[in-house]
């Protein structure tokens, strides 16, 4: 199975956590998509900040340790991380994902 994991991070953390990602095997790759402004409730508040959203293509088998990393890096005290299957996608793609995130692959 084939994950697309959404993620929202504070803009100057997107970078750094994006790169581990990939250069770990966790994700094969991650949109950083700057610019959102999110508006949540917090402790009983209605917050608001800047964002950045991470678009991370992972596998099933990955994401245990992915999630684990995200939440062992993520400056939240409660991470969005959300996690959506797809079983269609361009079979190259699909190909190109599992060996991207295979740990026997240089």
């Amino acid at each position: 199975m084939s994950l697309v994991v959404l993620v929202t991070v504070p803009p100057e953390r997107a970078q750094e956590l994006a790169r581990t990602l990939v250069s770990e095997r966790l994700a094969g790759c991650v949109n950083v998509i700057g610019g959102i402004h999110s508006i949540y409730r917090w402790e009983g508040d209605i917050a608001e900040d800047p964002e950045t959203l991470l678009l991370i293509k992972t596998t099933g088998e990955r994401y245990p340790d992915l999630e684990a990393r995200i939440r062992a890096m993520h400056p939240y005290e409660v991470p969005e991380i959300i996690a959506l299957p797809f079983d269609r996608a361009l079979p190259e793609f699909q190909s190109w994902l599992l060996n991207a995130t295979d740990l026997h692959q240089e």
